[in-house]
């Protein structure tokens, strides 16, 4: 690969760690108001996302690159104030990673886009266990209708899987960080 080809994939590598913090986030709230009966749904889902954040850093180091680190805190795109917005809020999560992990299936190739589009598939089935709803291209369309092609959020410019969608490809996962310019929608 290229050096602009390395450096594509890094900056994918990273948006996706970006949305990866973001997703851990977010559950925390999602687990904090969804009620009984999806509680064990949502701590899986918090448990994968930190998985596949943490094998995230792992390949950052490997291609050479200093993880992004977690913001702190990070806007949530709509006050989570009960059960139903809780699972309002993990569908979006969902929806918002897969678009992240469909640009680094497209910056990556072999085993990492094997890795991405497992990860993309993952998400995709999540969001529809939490919407109930499924979509032809899941990390595609749900970007299509805000108007973005690309988008970033977690605290680095990464939106897509935060909601506020910036032009950079990257993604948190339904979380812009305090403070950050880009705001979840």
């Amino acid at each position: 690969m290229s050096d602009d080809g390395d450096k594509t994939e890094l900056t994918a590598f990273q948006a996706a760690l970006a949305a990866e913090h973001a997703a851990v986030y977010g559950y925390g709230v999602v687990g904090g108001r969804v009620d009984d009966r999806r509680r064990g749904e949502a701590k899986a889902a918090y448990d994968a996302h930190r998985a596949r954040r943490d094998a995230l850093a792992r390949e950052v180091r490997d291609l050479g690159g200093r993880p992004v680190a977690a913001s702190a805190a990070y806007a949530l795109p709509f006050a989570v104030r009960d059960p139903a917005d809780a699972v309002r809020l993990a569908a979006r999560l969902e929806q918002r990673v897969a678009g992240v992990y469909a640009d680094l299936v497209r910056s990556t190739a072999g085993a990492r886009r094997t890795s991405a589009a497992e990860a993309l598939r993952e998400a995709a089935v999540r969001a529809v266990g939490w919407s109930g709803r499924s979509v032809a291209f899941p990390g595609l369309a749900e970007r299509a209708g805000e108007g973005t092609g690309t988008g970033t959020d977690a605290g680095t410019g990464a939106e897509t899987a935060a909601g506020a969608d910036t032009a950079t490809g990257a993604g948190a996962a339904g979380a812009t960080p305090s403070g950050s310019a880009s705001a979840v929608r």
